[in-house]
C-alpha cells in the first residue's frame, strides 16, 4: 500500500511533537518533518523520541526551503540541503523534500543540480524537487506575477531524478495537475496532498474543500505504478478547537484513503 503521512506543517501553530500524536491517534501511517522555526523540528534526537513514543516513523523530511527558514541550520543552502539528508538518514526516512533555488541564490542554483546527483548517489535518499508558484510583488497590479525561483516553477522544465507534486502549489500556479504529474511520470517519488481554489495563493486546503484533481490524482496513484508517499500538507492554523483540527486531519485522511482503495 501507498504509505500516508501527515506533515507537522499541517498542525501549525502546533509544534512537531503534536503532529507526531495526531498522525498516530488518527491512524496515519508516519509523519513528515517540515523543518522550520519549530526547534523540535530542527533537534534529530528530539525528532525519534516522537517517533518512538508514538510509534509514528519519519516518512520525509522538508528541507528548510522556506524564506522563514533561510537561516535555520545555516545560512547556506548547500549545508541545509546537506542536513536535511543527513537528518533523514539518522530517521530512517527515504525521501527529502526541497524546493528550487531562489532567483537569488546564483551559485546554489548553478551548483543545484550536480549537488542532488552527488547527495543521492551517496545516500540513497530521494531528494524530490517541488513544484512552485509565483507571486504578486510588492506594489505589484492584482493580476502581476513573478517568479521567486530561478528556474521555472515547473521543475520538469529542468529536469530532476525525483519530484514532489504539490497540488495547492499547482491550483496557485494555475497548472493542471493531472498534466504535470504525467510530465513527472516514473519520477514523481513523493505528493504533497492538498486543495486550492486556483486563486494565486497557496491555501493547503483539505482535500475535496476546492478544485484541484485530488481524487483523480489519487486514483491514478492507486493501480500500482507509484511507489512514493502522500503526505497530507493542509492548512489547519484557523481551526476554531482542537476538536475541529482533529476533524478536519481524520477527514484528510479518509479521502485519502478511500481514493487510493484503502
Amino acid at each position: 500500500m501507498i504509505p500516508i503521512g501527515l506533515s507537522t506543517a499541517s498542525v501549525w501553530p502546533l509544534r512537531a511533537g503534536d503532529g507526531f500524536e495526531l498522525a498516530a491517534d488518527l491512524g496515519y501511517d508516519g509523519v513528515e518533518v517540515m523543518v522550520w522555526v519549530d526547534q523540535v523540528s530542527q533537534d534529530v534526537a528530539a525528532l525519534r523520541k516522537w517517533s518512538r513514543r508514538t510509534g509514528m516513523p519519519v516518512l520525509s523530511v522538508h528541507s528548510p526551503s522556506l524564506l522563514i527558514t533561510q537561516r535555520v541550520w545555516s545560512p547556506d543552502p548547500v549545508i541545509r540541503l546537506r542536513r536535511s539528508v543527513d537528518a533523514a538518514l539518522e530517521l530512517g526516512a527515504r525521501t527529502v523534500v526541497v524546493h528550487p533555488p531562489f532567483r537569488w541564490q546564483r551559485r546554489y542554483g548553478e551548483a543545484f543540480p550536480d549537488l542532488l546527483d552527488e547527495l543521492e548517489s551517496v545516500s540513497g535518499v530521494c531528494i524530490a524537487v517541488e513544484n512552485m508558484f509565483k507571486v504578486r510583488p510588492p506594489g505589484g497590479k492584482r493580476d502581476s506575477r513573478v517568479s521567486a525561483f530561478g528556474s521555472s516553477v515547473d521543475p520538469t522544465d529542468v529536469g530532476y531524478a525525483h519530484y514532489t507534486l504539490d497540488l495547492s502549489h499547482a491550483a496557485a500556479a494555475q497548472m493542471d495537475a493531472l498534466a504535470l504529474a504525467e510530465r513527472m511520470g516514473p519520477r514523481l517519488t513523493h505528493v504533497h496532498l492538498a486543495d486550492g481554489t486556483g486563486i494565486p495563493k497557496d491555501e493547503h486546503l483539505i482535500p475535496g474543500h476546492g478544485h484541484q484533481p485530488c481524487a483523480e490524482l489519487l486514483e491514478r496513484l492507486a493501480p500500482g505504478g507509484f511507489h512514493g508517499q502522500v503526505v497530507l500538507e493542509v492548512n489547519t492554523r484557523r481551526a476554531p478547537s482542537a476538536a475541529h483540527r482533529v476533524k478536519a486531519l481524520a477527514e484528510a485522511l479518509l479521502f485519502t484513503r478511500f481514493h487510493l482503495g484503502q
